[in-house]
C-alpha cells in the first residue's frame, strides 16, 4: 500500500510539474472549490473562525464568500507550491518578489554572519519561502518540517522542498542538530508560528481572541540574541506572490531583556495585520483558538 501511496504521489507531482504555471494556479483553484464542497469538517472550521473574527463587521453571505475563496487560494498555493519547488534565478524571479531584504542582511559583511530568525505565517504559497535561499546572498536558509508516514511518501515531499537548497530538520528529532547550527552562524532560520501553540505554548489574543502561541522563535532569539523578524508571503495575483519581511522585533526594552510573551504578542501583531489586509489569504482551515490549559 505505501508503494501504491508513493507512486501515485509521484505521478500526480510530475503531472502538475509538467504544466505552465498559471494553468497549475487555475487547477489547484477548481480542486480547492472542490473541497470546499465536499470537506465538511474543514468548511464548518473555517467558518467557525471567520464567523469569531468578522461577525460584526461581514454578513453571512459576505463571509461564506471569503471562505470559498480562502480554499481557492489554498488549493491554487498547494499546487503552486508543487510546481515552484527549486525554482531559482530568472525562473523565480518572474512569480516572486523578496521586499525588505536589507532589514536581514547586515551592512558590513565581515566574517561569519550573526543568524537570524523570521516567523513565517501560513499566508500564499507559504512553501516558496524555501526558495528564497537564493535571493539572500551569504546566508543559508532553513525551517523545520513535521515528518508525514509512510516514510517513502515524507521522502518524497522531502527531495522536492530540499531542492531549493534549504536546510530542513525533522522538529521532533533534528532539535539538537538546530541549535549547533545556528550557533555556527549564517542561518536564517523561519519557523511558523501562526498556529495553535498547545499548552506549552503562550496565551494572548490573535485577532481580539484569547488562544495559545507557540513561543519558539521568541525563545530561539532570547537565547542566542540574534535579531527576530517576521515575513509574510502575500498573492499579488495568479501564481503570483510578494514576500515582505517586516520590522526587526526588539529583544530588550529600556535596557531590559523582554519576556517571551511580550515578544510573541508583537509577532502576533504582524500576523493580524497581514490577516486584516487580505483575509482570503491566511490559512483559516486550522483551528486556531482552541485553548489546552496554555501555561
Amino acid at each position: 500500500m505505501d508503494r501504491i501511496i508513493v507512486f501515485f504521489a509521484r505521478c500526480v507531482f510530475s503531472g502538475l510539474r509538467a504544466l505552465p504555471l498559471r494553468g497549475a494556479a487555475r487547477l489547484g483553484r477548481f480542486f480547492g472549490w472542490l473541497a470546499y464542497v465536499v470537506d465538511r469538517r474543514h468548511r464548518r472550521v473555517a467558518l467557525t473562525n471567520l464567523e469569531a473574527v468578522f461577525g460584526r463587521e461581514m454578513s453571512p453571505v459576505e463571509i461564506h464568500a471569503l471562505a470559498r475563496e480562502n480554499f481557492r487560494r489554498i488549493g491554487e498555493s498547494f499546487v503552486c507550491g508543487i510546481c515552484t519547488a527549486g525554482w531559482v534565478g530568472e525562473k523565480l524571479d518572474r512569480v516572486l518578489e523578496l521586499v525588505g531584504a536589507e532589514k536581514i542582511i547586515p551592512d558590513e559583511k565581515t566574517g561569519s554572519l550573526p543568524s537570524r530568525i523570521l516567523a513565517f505565517g501560513h499566508f500564499g504559497n507559504f512553501e516558496i519561502f524555501a526558495n528564497t535561499a537564493c535571493m539572500l546572498p551569504g546566508y543559508k536558509t532553513a525551517t523545520t518540517y513535521r515528518a508525514v508516514k509512510p516514510e517513502a511518501l515524507n521522502d518524497l515531499l522531502l527531495s522536492y522542498r530540499e531542492s531549493s537548497n534549504t536546510i530542513f530538520f525533522e522538529r521532533r528529532r533534528d532539535a539538537a542538530k538546530l541549535k549547533r547550527m545556528l550557533k555556527a552562524g549564517g542561518i536564517l532560520l523561519g519557523l511558523f508560528s501562526d498556529q495553535n501553540g498547545g499548552p506549552r505554548g503562550v496565551q494572548g489574543p490573535f485577532m481580539g481572541i484569547e488562544c495559545s502561541t507557540s513561543a519558539a522563535p521568541a525563545v530561539l532569539a532570547r537565547r542566542f540574541n540574534y535579531p527576530f523578524f517576521t515575513a509574510i508571503c502575500y498573492r499579488t495575483g495568479l501564481a503570483r506572490w510578494r514576500i515582505e519581511v517586516g520590522d526587526e522585533i526588539p529583544l530588550r526594552e529600556g535596557g531590559e531583556p523582554r519576556t517571551n510573551q511580550t515578544i510573541t504578542a508583537d509577532m502576533n501583531r504582524a500576523f493580524e495585520q497581514a490577516v486584516r489586509r487580505d483575509p482570503a489569504n491566511w490559512f483559516w482551515v486550522h483551528n486556531r483558538w482552541k485553548l489546552e490549559n496554555p501555561r
